[in-house]
């Protein structure tokens, strides 16, 4: 592998959305921004203003369901400025899934303000799509930053990690179906059948969209269909992995657990969804991730 100019000093930024623990980003040095999330009239800041697990208890006990404000212009800009300031020759920005939100084209907007603001700058701004949430490009986001300090080639991580997006899927079975109701994921009349009937979506998160698999009768019956789905969708793939996302509820041991026998072998990781994918998912959900086959 070649080894990138010495002279190169690279940041690697994203948002709250990654999941990616607190200690993991300081070993890796990735910078986090915070979204806002409004839950009863009240604004929070992701990472900040509460745990993950005292959000989905606020969650669970609020009338409304949360709202995501995105990350503005001028704050991408402002962060941009100081990546200059700092002598920054790159930065690679990994941002929210750009089908789910207005975030990735605020962040097109900054690089348009920095070059008013630092007219004379030569930050090389790489901006990626990840098409996902959390973890699943949260991971990739710590391999990637593992390989740079390792001296790794800037477009060579670029290419691993969009060539590892490219095969990303997840499975959800969300437990109750509020939020999911409310963000459009499932229709008003599937949340009152979940609710009334005890039907549950398996809902697959694939290429930034949300699709009803399947449904099931009863709560027991939603972790065998996931680790089902994901057998299926995943067969033949060589370099199978996966990972456990939860919103700290018993189901979690369910899923791993079976997961462990299909799979014959343990998650590379298991992490707990945040304030904004868990806003979107409800905070009773169980997510699991994997590799499958490449799309593009």
């Amino acid at each position: 592998m070649e080894m990138r100019d010495i002279m190169s000093k690279i940041a690697i930024l994203t948002d709250s959305s990654c999941d990616i623990p607190q200690e993991m980003a300081e070993k890796y040095g990735i910078d986090i921004m915070s979204f806002h999330i409004l839950l009863d009239d009240v604004d929070y800041v992701e990472r900040e203003s509460c745990t993950n697990t005292e959000f989905y208890d606020k969650m669970r006990a609020a009338k409304g369901v949360p709202s995501t404000a995105a990350i503005t212009p001028i704050q991408f800009c402002e962060k941009y400025c100081q990546y200059v300031d700092e002598g920054y020759t790159d930065v690679i920005h990994v941002p929210i899934n750009k089908s789910g939100s207005s975030t990735y084209n605020n962040a097109l907007m900054a690089q348009g303000m920095l070059r008013e603001e630092r007219p004379e700058h030569h930050l090389k701004i790489h901006l990626l799509d990840p098409h996902t949430y959390s973890m699943v490009f949260g991971w990739y986001l710590c391999e990637m930053a593992r390989k740079l300090k390792n001296g790794a080639e800037i477009s060579h991580v670029i290419r691993e990690f969009e060539k590892q997006m490219d095969c990303m899927e997840i499975v959800l079975g969300p437990y109750s179906l509020k939020q999911m109701k409310k963000s459009g994921r499932i229709s008003a009349a599937a949340a009152v059948m979940g609710e009334l009937m005890g039907i549950r979506p398996i809902i697959t998160l694939i290429d930034g969209k949300t699709k009803v698999e399947a449904k099931v009768r009863g709560d027991d019956k939603v972790v065998p269909a996931m680790v089902e789905l994901c057998k299926q969708r995943s067969e033949g793939v060589e370099n199978f992995d996966y990972m456990i996302g939860h919103t700290n509820i018993p189901q979690t041991a369910d899923l791993e657990k079976a997961c462990r026998k299909a799979f014959g072998k343990p998650p590379l990781l298991v992490f707990e969804l945040g304030g904004v994918v868990s806003a979107n998912t409800g905070p009773d959900t169980v997510a699991l991730v994997y590799t499958g086959h490449p799309r593009g």
